[in-house]
């Protein structure tokens, strides 16, 4: 028999972001689905009968049929999904090789194709709506001189449009997507780069905490009438110039 707790599945589960959504998914009592490379040698995530870990490549369409698939066998529905997954790395336009583009595009956006459709061929199946919550960037919307980061930029914006475009196809199924576009955010991510000039990228001149992402994940993963929405945690940088 499998309990009455949610289920969601979380993308890039094994560090910084993913981690913490994992932990505070847990800690509401849901059931969690873990994935990214080698999730299961995650020294962040604690051992839980709640939570289940699936190692591989997102963009693979193989590892998200295994997520789906271990998310109903363990828990009996996927009700979230979070995908969290995504590569990110700046250079000027064009310095990108032709590979790398191709990794971004694997990564960020055939990982959320592939996850997301299945998610929400289940979600119909259950017919009990659900939620999909995707992580952007706010670099998407507002470049900042000196951050060259066109290429990654392509594809989260390209995100931030597939969130709206699925908000309403499906909002007749209680289907929400939504998207949290941070800043900058202090994640293993941004260990190597100076603190002041990170500082620099904000308005308010700070840098966000993991907390304060998964804190928009977790609303807007359970804001039963929020739809279409992209959720800018950046200290003002979308806003306009500083």
């Amino acid at each position: 028999m499998f309990d009455t707790a949610r289920t969601v599945i979380v993308t890039g589960g094994s560090q910084g972001i993913g981690a913490g959504a994992v932990k505070a998914f847990l800690d509401r009592d849901y059931n969690v689905v873990a994935t990214s490379r080698h999730v299961t040698r995650s020294k962040e995530l604690p051992s839980s009968p709640k939570l289940a870990l699936v190692d591989g490549d997102i963009g693979d369409s193989s590892t998200a049929a295994r997520v789906a698939e271990t998310a109903i066998d363990t828990f009996g529905s996927i009700d979230a999904l979070v995908n969290n997954a995504g590569i990110f790395f700046m250079k000027r336009f064009t310095d990108y090789t032709a590979d790398e583009f191709q990794h971004l595009v694997s990564t960020n956006l055939g990982g959320f194709i592939y996850m997301t459709q299945l998610a929400i061929k289940h979600m119909l199946a259950q017919e009990s709506g659900g939620s999909i919550v995707n992580i952007t960037a706010s670099l998407a919307d507002s470049p900042i001189a000196g951050v060259n980061a066109s290429i990654p930029m392509i594809t989260k914006g390209g995100i931030n449009a597939v969130t709206r475009c699925l908000a309403i196809e499906y909002a007749n199924d209680r289907i929400r997507v939504n998207a949290v576009a941070p800043g900058v955010v202090d994640t293993p991510l941004n260990r190597s780069n100076p603190k002041e000039f990170l500082r620099g990228l904000s308005p308010m001149g700070s840098i966000l905490n993991v907390r304060e992402i998964v804190d928009a994940i977790i609303y807007l993963t359970e804001a039963p009438h929020v739809t279409g929405e992209v959720l800018h945690a950046d200290g003002g940088a979308h806003i306009g110039r500083w």
